[in-house]
């Protein structure tokens, strides 16, 4: 069933001249090609979330400016009971120092963004997103709660040809939002935690990364789910990518499933059920019209943060699990999922 959104084929400037969106930029394309030529203070926000799963272990890098300070989160969790779960958090006020390009960081032709000292001590954090021949490379170094040292080194694949979602969620002309997810990249690398050592990735490896670039003017709050999750099932290699409430109304959905590389863009809403008061407790994800989509999320572990710092007031539920159920890409391939590692969350934003 193929969308009604306008799909976008050559380059883009997102924002006109005077900072408000261009029209011209509205619809999705199956690489990146727009530029956030944003402009303004205040409700400006940019970031790059970069999310790694292994068959044993989840390593998340952020690199955020949302304007009056940045937030720069490096977060690792071990699965299984008594599974270890480490975040470290640098706020740096006004976001001095920190500076994300127009376009997708560390991809070709991009800029490289490197954050925080080569040390870091004392609650600071270093997150590198760098181009490589072979993809982008990714490092980060923090300390634990514990005083531990934590390194991460990982280098994400570009599969040739390998396709992503890239989208513009217009709420006005001076409220919008760019996205560009790029899910079931094959990802290879290390993570050390004091003295141990674990290495992940390789050929046939269920190691697999995926982006959240994100460039736009927001309202002061905001609520959303996102849903992710990459692996091979049914004898195919199967990124999902689903969003909900923050896109209602406005026409474009950011929802997407990528089968062996190439992307099926849905523009139909998914209507999510799950429960607020139990998180842990299964969710489903469904298309209600063209049954492209009818799945299970089963967490296993739920990553919730409570703030509320003044200006910025946060509160998500987002959980880890396995996805399970069945989607019907464009070409009416049926593909069963099985036990796929992703997450879905819930969150309400004041910012």
């Amino acid at each position: 069933m193929a969308t009604h959104e306008h799909e976008i084929t050559e380059p883009v400037d997102l924002c006109l001249p005077d900072g408000s969106l261009n029209p011209a930029a509205v619809g999705w394309s199956r690489k990146p090609l727009h530029r956030a030529n944003l402009r303004g203070w205040g409700r400006t926000k940019r970031w790059e979330y970069w999310c790694v799963t292994t068959p044993t272990h989840l390593v998340a890098l952020t690199v955020s400016d949302l304007d009056f300070l940045a937030l720069n989160t490096v977060y690792v969790l071990e699965f299984g009971p008594g599974g270890r779960e480490f975040e470290c958090s640098s706020i740096v006020p006004a976001g001095l120092g920190v500076r994300l390009p127009d376009t997708v960081a560390g991809a070709p032709g991009s800029e490289d963004v490197v954050v925080g000292p080569a040390r870091p001590a004392g609650g600071k954090v270093r997150i590198e997103i760098r181009d490589e021949n072979a993809g982008t490379r990714l490092r980060a170094r923090c300390l634990t709660p514990e005083r531990l040292p934590l390194e991460v080194g990982i280098l994400v694949s570009r599969p040739e040809a390998h396709e992503s979602l890239s989208v513009v969620v217009p709420w006005s002309g001076q409220r919008f939002q760019y996205t560009s997810k790029h899910t079931a990249l094959p990802a290879s690398g290390r993570l050390r935690i004091g003295g141990e050592i674990l290495t992940f990735g390789g050929e046939d490896s269920e190691t697999w990364a995926v982006l959240d670039h994100g460039r736009g003017r927001w309202p002061h709050t905001a609520d959303w789910n996102w849903g992710a999750a990459s692996g091979r099932t049914d004898g195919h290699t199967v990124g999902l990518q689903f969003g909900g409430r923050w896109t209602e109304g406005t026409g474009s959905t950011e929802n997407g499933l990528c089968v062996d590389g190439r992307l099926t863009k849905i523009g139909e809403e998914l209507d999510w059920r799950w429960s607020v008061t139990d998180p842990m407790a299964p969710w489903t994800l469904r298309t209600p019209s063209s049954g492209q989509v009818d799945l299970t999320f089963t967490p296993f572990h739920n990553r919730a943060v409570r703030t509320d710092a003044g200006l910025i007031a946060n509160r998500t539920d987002q959980c880890f699990g396995h996805y399970d159920g069945r989607i019907r890409t464009d070409d009416g391939d049926e593909i069963a999922v099985e036990h796929l590692l992703g997450w879905a969350e819930d969150v309400h934003m004041r910012w």
